[in-house]
């Protein structure tokens, strides 16, 4: 049985005060209650500490939003695997829409900070999605399937094992823009379909895919329970314990 994950990435938000007090919320949220899923909290780098040790055993994990892929040196302002270890973390985004299109991470770059995620014992969520351009122009699993193949190709089932996807349709990630049903469950099934050509069916089987682009408590339940949607990797929605419990827990 594939595992689920509902994964919260806060972004540039939250101090780490108030990172690990929306933490406890969380907390409070679950006590009594068994999610079918992982849940995971992507905080910002100055307050894996603080939410970490607001989360100090319970079954919620801690990720971080991004890497750089070697282990040590003159890399002013970079964080590595190892440190985002340390810090309590099991998971690690690589490729979200915001490090390609607004800081310009392309294939080398991304394909390098995953194998270093892996070697550091992390779990990635490797992000792949379209831009409305792209969607319009008919290429959208064209861009998603190159995107996928592109980074992922040539790691081992072992490797691959480790690795989770998230689908997030540029267009509709932070806009309120949601894609259908449909739409998000065919292209989860492009991704799986590639997935079983580059590793075989076992693998692919086992991969979780989850779908990102405005999830909110009111979509969740359609979306989760769609054919290959393994979870939601989660924005806005996650800064507020209400509505990212909502997800964990659709209705």
């Amino acid at each position: 049985m594939r595992k689920r994950i509902v994964a919260g990435n806060w972004k540039m938000n939250l101090d780490h005060r108030e990172g690990a007090r929306l933490a406890g919320e969380i907390l409070g949220g679950l006590k009594n209650r068994v999610p079918q899923c992982e849940v995971v909290v992507m905080p910002p780098f100055t307050s894996l500490h603080a939410v970490g040790e607001a989360l100090r055993g319970s079954s919620v994990s801690l990720g971080a939003q991004d890497l750089w892929h070697e282990e040590s040196g003159a890399f002013t302002g970079e964080v590595s695997a190892g440190m985002i270890s340390a810090a309590g973390c099991r998971y690690v985004l690589v490729g979200h829409s915001e490090r390609r299109h607004i800081l310009g991470e392309g294939r080398d770059l991304l394909s390098k900070k995953l194998r270093a995620a892996l070697k550091g014992g992390l779990s990635p969520i490797y992000c792949v999605g379209e831009l409305i351009e792209e969607r319009e122009a008919g290429r959208a699993e064209e861009t998603v399937s190159r995107q996928v193949e592109e980074v992922l190709g040539g790691l081992d089932a072992v490797g691959m094992s480790k690795v989770a996807i998230a689908y997030e349709p540029v267009w509709a990630i932070g806009t309120g823009k949601t894609a259908t049903t449909g739409d998000a469950s065919g292209m989860h099934g492009v991704i799986r379909d590639l997935l079983s050509k580059l590793f075989g069916r076992g693998t692919a089987g086992e991969t979780p895919i989850l779908y990102g682009g405005s999830v909110k408590p009111d979509n969740a339940r359609a979306l989760l329970s769609a054919d290959d949607i393994d979870g939601a990797l989660v924005g806005g929605a996650s800064l507020a314990s209400d509505s990212f419990l909502g997800i964990v827990f659709p209705t």
